[in-house]
């Protein structure tokens, strides 16, 4: 067999054992959370029409995408962002529906990056998607899930940075830039380079004091106070409702007792054309890509032909495992408590032993000893997979258990029958 037959492509790779295990646990812990607080699952296709992600409505550029032909010769994509997709399936299930809908989904995402990005182009998303709600009580709602969700996950320590685009908008259109410059300002911002930044605006005609806001966007970022300051400095109506929306959404996470993770940013600009109002991230060390990422997008889902308002995000699985794998945060998983080994002639008495204790709860590895195969090999194997004991019927039957500890290895000879374990298990249920 080739060797490269074992091989993954660039920028997708295996998850097992203890892995594997882990990303499910807090996968499960996260989607617990959203339904304490209403939202019901969806699933959208993995592929779709490549229009669904056109440039007005998707997050990264047809060149980024997985496309590939059906036998009718339509265009397809592998789905680079959920949320299009959600809007989507609003549209077409649920037109007439006046009261919000809370939706949340667990997706795998799909984007083609340059292997010399080093990201991954497979990531899984786990997220929510309130749809109908244009009140600041919804962004509020936004943040404190973010919030609560990456506390379960098990993060201790993070940072949620708040912007809003129109704050942007409303600048660009007071000093009267075409979409072009504006396009290019917002790359500049985003990327923070002070020195374009100033190139450009140095070129445009406007005031000293708008001026002054440009060359500033890059390092308007900070607490609470830093929107105070800010306000009083701007002329135009656009930016300063922008800034009083954000004051809303503080009232609104001091309600929740949730305002000391945020933080602000003037400054952040999203790459998604679709958000219309306040946008967002989180942040936690270990990692050097952000773990959330959403906001609002009153507009999309008209470009399926409902209209109403919407917000939402997208919690990055990939990057919240690195961190809490790089800050050394535990996360407790279940595995099987118990093997039962046993010889060939034993089988039924096994078998019948781990079916009922399977059925008072209990999780059991039931396996079948390979001859060639001491006892220590299958006690290595059960530290490796976390099993905690390991009972034993040779081939007249009898049985022996014997604990196990991770920390100390046991010799085979120390292997001794003792007390079954697994019937007073049985007595206890």
């Amino acid at each position: 067999m080739e060797l490269s037959l074992l091989h993954t492509p660039e920028g997708v790779r295996d998850i097992y054992n203890g892995e594997c295990a882990r990303k499910l646990a807090v996968q499960s812990r996260i989607s617990k959370v959203f339904r304490r607080y209403g939202y019901q699952d969806i699933e959208t296709p993995t592929f779709e029409f490549f229009d669904i992600f056109n440039k007005e409505r998707g997050s990264v550029t047809s060149r980024e995408m997985f496309k590939f032909f059906d036998r009718d010769n339509n265009t397809l994509v592998l789905r680079p962002d959920v949320t299009p997709a959600i809007a989507r399936c609003v549209a077409k299930y649920f037109m007439e529906e006046k009261v919000p809908l809370r939706l949340c989904y667990r997706e795998r995402t799909f984007i083609n990056n340059s292997n010399y990005q080093g990201r991954l182009k497979e990531v899984t998303q786990t997220g929510v998607e309130l749809i109908g709600d244009g009140s600041s009580d919804g962004d509020g709602e936004m943040i404190a899930l973010v919030i609560e969700s990456l506390k379960t996950a098990g993060l201790p320590e993070f940072q949620v940075e708040l912007g809003q685009v129109e704050f942007f908008r409303g600048l660009a259109e007071e000093a009267g830039m075409d979409q072009e410059t504006q396009e290019t300002l917002r790359e500049l911002i985003e990327n923070k380079n002070h020195f374009g930044v100033e190139e450009l605006v140095s070129r445009q005609e406007m005031t000293p004091q708008l001026r002054n806001l440009f060359l500033r966007l890059p390092e308007l970022f900070g607490g609470f106070d830093m929107l105070e300051e800010v306000k009083g400095q701007v002329a135009n109506e656009r930016s300063r409702k922008a800034i009083e929306r954000l004051e809303k959404v503080q009232a609104i996470l001091e309600d929740y007792g949730l305002s000391e993770y945020v933080s602000y940013d003037l400054g952040m600009l999203s790459k998604y054309k679709y958000y219309t109002g306040i946008i967002f991230k989180a942040y936690t060390y270990g990692t050097g890509e952000y773990i959330v990422t959403g906001g609002r997008y009153d507009k999309l889902l008209e470009q399926f032909g409902k209209k109403t308002p919407a917000v939402g995000f997208a919690i990055v699985i990939d990057q919240l495992m690195l961190a809490l794998d790089r800050q050394k945060v535990d996360v407790p998983v279940k595995s099987a408590d118990v093997m039962v080994l046993y010889e060939p002639e034993a089988r039924q008495k096994a078998v019948h032993w781990a079916m009922e204790l399977r059925h008072y709860g209990e999780n059991i590895c039931l396996m079948r000893r390979q001859p060639e195969m001491s006892l220590e090999a299958y006690k290595n194997y059960a530290i490796r997979n976390h099993i905690q004991d390991i009972h034993y019927l040779n081939s007249d039957g009898q049985d022996s258990d014997f604990l196990i500890d991770e920390n100390t290895a046991v010799p085979e000879t120390d292997l001794r029958g003792t007390e079954n374990v697994l019937s007073e298990g049985r007595a206890e249920s």
